[in-house]
């Protein structure tokens, strides 16, 4: 199925204003699930932008079958904090972890070579805080051009499956991760809005269960504090139309943190750090119902 370029994509708050007309927005207010799972289903526990900010969660992880984490896990993508991040997850119980990379990993983008051009530029059409407009997040300037730099940088996530345009089976589940995003600030993993968005999201398979993206779609949990949407508008027509997955998780936007729904698809923002960069944000929880006549122990 083809997939047409909105005419305000590069608008995303005002194409948002003319697709909502015709768009269901459902907000779900979940608590995570305290039973046992069923032999029928799998336990995913999702979180996303944890920024370096592992050692200051107060919560404790849940237990599950798939953990997922969609983004975003260092300020810069350095390698002391991917070794730490990997450690991180070392600890988890969880038999599956899936990652994917987001704007701060710069390190995991081999496109990625300018880190501070006209990025001023870019934040004022987003509408993005100061906070944003450079990733330092503490990190020195030359810290950032070091972490550009490293090499290999996937191999010290040994501790989890990466995924960067590729699609894993669990269960019965087909599951794919990618982390490209629409131009913001000039950010690791940037692509420009229409066209250039759409053909990456024209590699992702149909039959799709659980899609793992780092920017939300237009819509569902993309709204900043600005009042600006932030979210990808062929995102949206891809997943509504062709791909259809029964679950579409990411991060990026922090406040928009939360699950919504358009009654067939479940949208998860899972960011774990707020407006504020602190990691309060509880992780997502929910059970997927395996294929007919599949269980875990197969």
């Amino acid at each position: 199925m083809n997939i047409d370029i909105h005419p305000l994509t590069h608008d995303p708050t005002s194409a948002w204003k003319e697709i909502s007309k015709s768009q269901r927005v459902i907000k779900i207010n979940t608590k995570p699930p305290a039973a046992d799972v069923p032999a029928n289903k799998v336990r995913v526990v999702c979180m996303s932008d944890t920024h370096s900010l592992t050692h200051h969660i107060k919560f404790d992880v849940p237990d599950g079958d798939i953990f997922i984490h969609a983004g975003d896990f260092t300020r810069c993508g350095k390698l002391d904090e991917v070794v730490d991040f990997n450690e991180w997850l070392k600890k988890l119980p969880h038999k599956h972890k899936l990652v994917i990379a987001g704007n701060h990993e710069l390190s995991f983008d081999h496109t990625f070579t300018h880190p501070f051009q006209n990025a001023s530029a870019c934040c004022k059409k987003t509408g993005s805080t100061l906070l944003d407009e450079i990733p330092t997040l503490g990190n020195s300037k030359e810290s950032l051009a070091e972490a550009v730099k490293t090499e290999n940088i996937r191999q010290y996530l040994s501790n989890c499956t990466y995924l960067q345009d590729e699609c894993i089976e669990l269960y019965g589940l087909k599951i794919y991760g990618t982390p490209w995003q629409p131009e913001f600030c000039k950010w690791a993993f940037n692509v420009k809005r229409g066209q250039a968005c759409l053909e990456k999201w024209e590699q992702i398979p149909e039959n799709v269960d659980i899609l793992v993206t780092h920017t939300p779609p237009v819509g569902h949990g993309d709204l900043c504090c600005s009042g600006v949407r932030a979210g990808c508008v062929e995102l949206l027509a891809t997943v509504q139309q062709r791909v259809k997955p029964k679950y579409h998780v990411f991060g990026h936007v922090h406040e928009g943190y939360g699950i919504t729904s358009d009654g067939r698809i479940i949208f998860v923002n899972a960011s774990t750090c707020d407006i504020n960069y602190l990691p309060n944000n509880q992780p997502i929880v929910f059970d997927v119902t395996l294929p007919k006549g599949r269980t875990k122990d197969d």
